[in-house]
């Protein structure tokens, strides 16, 4: 073997030994495998804050809270073709009448899929956040004003517009590290 053949396998042996020297200590002093919500008040309840990649993955109730019969059948249809997953329809079973757009209900776990709903609202929908609730579901109360949903130019324009979901009071970020 030649002199310059040993320096190469030297030099190469080295780098080698050096990578995985870096490697090992990025993987010790890793901090983001720490405990999920770090930082989180002792009472505070764990929320869901992350949107979802996918509407299918959003599971909602419809609820008619207005005089004008079959409000919610027809939503179901706008929000189906928008491939939502709708588990209930029919009247709003608190029985309030809603004078807006409409109202999102929703708990702690719901809280990004909310945000997401949101947007298809144009931001005219009131939020009702209820942190004893304990579903990842979406109750979705129509409203006399509510029309249709939003397209989906108007949906990612409106959802640029919001930005990030915020925290709910008394909650704490589940997917914070």
């Amino acid at each position: 073997m030649t002199f310059a053949r040993i320096r190469a396998i030297a030099i190469v042996s080295v780098l080698v030994v050096a990578a995985l020297v870096f490697v090992a200590a990025a993987i010790l002093r890793d901090n983001q495998t720490g405990g999920v919500a770090s930082g989180c008040p002792k009472d505070a309840v764990l929320a869901d804050t992350r949107l979802p990649d996918e509407t299918s993955k959003v599971k909602i109730n419809i609820y008619n809270a207005t005089d004008h019969p079959g409000l919610a059948n027809q939503a179901k249809v706008d929000l189906t073709n928008r491939q939502f997953t709708v588990v209930n329809t029919g009247n709003d079973p608190k029985g309030k009448r809603v004078d807006q757009v409409a109202v999102l209900r929703y708990g702690p776990k719901a809280v990004g899929k909310a945000w997401l709903l949101r947007a298809y609202f144009l931001d005219q929908a009131t939020p009702e956040f209820d942190i004893n609730r304990k579903d990842d579901l979406v109750d979705v109360v129509l409203g006399s004003q509510y029309k249709q949903p939003a397209t989906i130019t108007e949906f990612h324009q409106a959802l640029a517009q919001l930005g990030n979901p915020t925290l709910p009071k008394g909650t704490c970020d589940m997917n914070a590290r």
